[in-house]
């Protein structure tokens, strides 16, 4: 295995990785009802984000002149950080922990490379065509098996809302990703580009937590759910997304984490008793089917990087 091969497995791997805890945050989540989403939300990033900060200050430190010259792409980042897991708890609270996970994570892939194709000059071919059709079919599908009488997940109305958050979160899923390789390829290192991201959108969090967050100390299972999502998701997660986005696109890293709301599917079935119908789980394939599709290189219109250097972690 030649190095470009390998670092593209090692990419693949970090990112999987981070799918794969990822996928336990909306189980983790049912385990404190008490807490509402925004507050789930708001400690998950929140708190894993400032620990991605503190754990990379000597390389923030290092490169601010270089963040300070790129300040559009981590500040509009960093938004997209502090939108993101509102966002997305909000839709698994609304219309369930597999439908707000698949919608989230399975438009991200499609929204990222329309983002490269309208701003990096991404050529989307047939078969990019192709995957994303499935991807929407997919989706269509698991939303109407959620409505339907055997899921009895809620509402149609409370679905419908949390399939609009989840799109939400897909897009600044999608943006902060593409935001965070651009500073990678301005020569700024992984950690260094995904700490002061995450950094400065747990810092706008925060207030957040502090209106939300009093139901995370009323009791230890409330405050271990709260350590856990901090900790595990999403700061071992995106440590690992952090490396695997250095060396790969940010279509392919969000085209890897579609495996997310598979663990995420499995775990509610076992654990939280959400039941899918057959018609939920054609949904899942077919998503499936679009990671396949959109898996595949893609042509650029214009030869030149679109930034510099490949960064280091």
């Amino acid at each position: 295995m030649n190095t470009t091969a390998l670092e593209r497995f090692l990419g693949v791997g970090g990112v999987l990785l981070a799918a794969v805890l990822w996928g336990t945050t909306g189980t983790a989540a049912t385990l404190a009802p008490q807490v509402s989403a925004i507050a789930i939300g708001a400690v998950a990033m929140g708190g894993g984000g400032l620990l991605q900060a503190l754990m990379a200050a000597p390389r923030i430190r290092k490169a601010w002149p270089s963040l300070r010259a790129r300040r559009p792409w981590l500040l509009s980042g960093a938004v997209a950080v502090a939108i993101y897991p509102l966002a997305f708890y909000g839709s698994m609270r609304l219309a369930g922990v597999t439908i707000g996970t698949v919608v989230s994570i399975g438009s991200a892939p499609l929204l990222s490379a329309l983002i490269e194709s309208r701003l990096d000059g991404l050529v989307l071919g047939r078969r990019w065509k192709i995957g994303a059709t499935l991807g929407l079919i997919g989706m269509v599908l698991l939303c109407l098996a959620e409505t339907g009488p055997i899921a009895g997940v809620g509402s149609t109305s409370q679905v419908l809302q949390g399939v609009a958050m989840g799109l939400v979160a897909g897009l600044t899923y999608a943006f902060y990703a593409w935001s965070a390789r651009r500073l990678m390829q301005g020569g700024i290192a992984t950690r260094a580009a995904m700490g002061a991201t995450f950094g400065l959108g747990g810092l706008m969090l925060m207030p957040v937590l502090l209106l939300t967050g009093a139901p995370l100390l009323a009791s230890v299972g409330n405050a271990a759910v709260g350590l856990y999502m901090a900790l595990v998701p999403m700061f071992l997660g995106y440590l690992g997304f952090g490396f695997g986005l250095a060396r790969v696109p940010a279509s392919t890293a969000t085209t890897i984490t579609l495996f997310e709301p598979v663990v995420a599917a499995l775990l509610a079935v076992v654990i939280v008793g959400e039941r899918l119908p057959p018609l939920g789980w054609a949904g899942i394939v077919l998503v499936i089917a679009c990671l396949v599709c959109l898996s595949a290189p893609r042509r650029r219109r214009r030869s030149k990087e679109v930034g510099g250097p490949k960064a280091s972690g």
